[in-house]
Formats: C-alpha cells, structure tokens, sequence
C-alpha cells in the first residue's frame, strides 16, 4: 500500500518529538513511512530518499531535525512535493538555530516551517492532513470534525 506522508527525521533521538506528528496522523488515518537519515552524516542517502518520495507515491513529507537542521532543505531541493520542516530543540541554543536553518530558506527551494518541537510535529502532521484534504473528502471531514471538537 502505498503511503501519502513520509516522515524523515535526522537521528534516533527525534524520534520522541516526531512521534507526536505520528500519533496525528494515526489519529486520522493516514498512511505513512518513518525513515531515519541525517542531511549531515549521510547527505547521498537524504538525497536518494527525497528523489526517490514522488516515485513511491508520497504527498507530503514532514522533516524533523535538531541543530543546523538541513535536512528538510535537502528533502525540499531533491523533490517537489510540499516539505515540511520541523525544527527540534537539541542543541545548546534550544531550537532556535534548527528554527532559522529551516526557515530560512532561498528562492526557489521553499520548506513550511512549524514551531520548535512536539507542538512543531503535532502541527506538521495537521497541516499534512490539510494538504492531502484537498483531494480528499475523507480527511477533509476529519479535519473539519477536529476543528468543531475544538470550537475553532
């Protein structure tokens, strides 16, 4: 079956904050992939992955990553579907070096950027939904289900 959101985080580590987009997406019902690879410790690997996400048949890709936080620019320059980052707060300077590593993007090589963080992830994986909802009815009505639950 093939997956609509690939989830790439840049360690192990990420994987506590990232699983908050995880259970999002869980929680509507959308398919997705986990895969691990550093923008820094193996770039060729990150490379491949982001050439290789239309192929496979993803929509979306949300990319977390702490420190200098290339990864969600790398995905972004190797495919041209919607990038997602999600800058984590692992280094000394609490996120916010991630935060400007993926938001500051160049022309041409655009990336969404979500807060630092779980509420970061939670947030990605929503806005994933509300991409896919646009030729999707069914996970339109679950994001419009939300919304009303939460009187928005």
């Amino acid at each position: 079956m093939k997956k609509d959101v690939l989830v790439v985080m840049g360690s192990k580590s990420d994987k506590t904050v990232m699983s908050a987009a995880e259970k999002v997406l869980k929680k509507f019902g959308v398919p997705y992939d986990i895969i691990i690879s550093s923008a820094h410790r193996n770039p060729e690997k990150t490379r491949k992955i982001a050439r290789e996400t239309i192929k496979k048949g993803y929509k979306v890709i949300i990319a977390g990553a702490g420190y200098a936080a290339h990864l969600a620019g790398v995905i972004a320059s190797g495919t041209t579907l919607p990038v997602i980052g999600v800058p984590l707060a692992s280094s000394p300077l609490g996120g916010l070096d991630a935060l400007y590593s993926t938001i500051q993007m160049p022309s041409g090589v655009p990336v969404a950027c979500m807060g630092i963080g779980e509420s970061g992830a939670k947030n990605a994986a929503i806005f994933a939904v509300e991409i896919l909802a646009l030729e999707n009815k069914k996970y339109r009505k679950k994001i419009e289900d939300m919304r009303k639950e939460w009187n928005m």
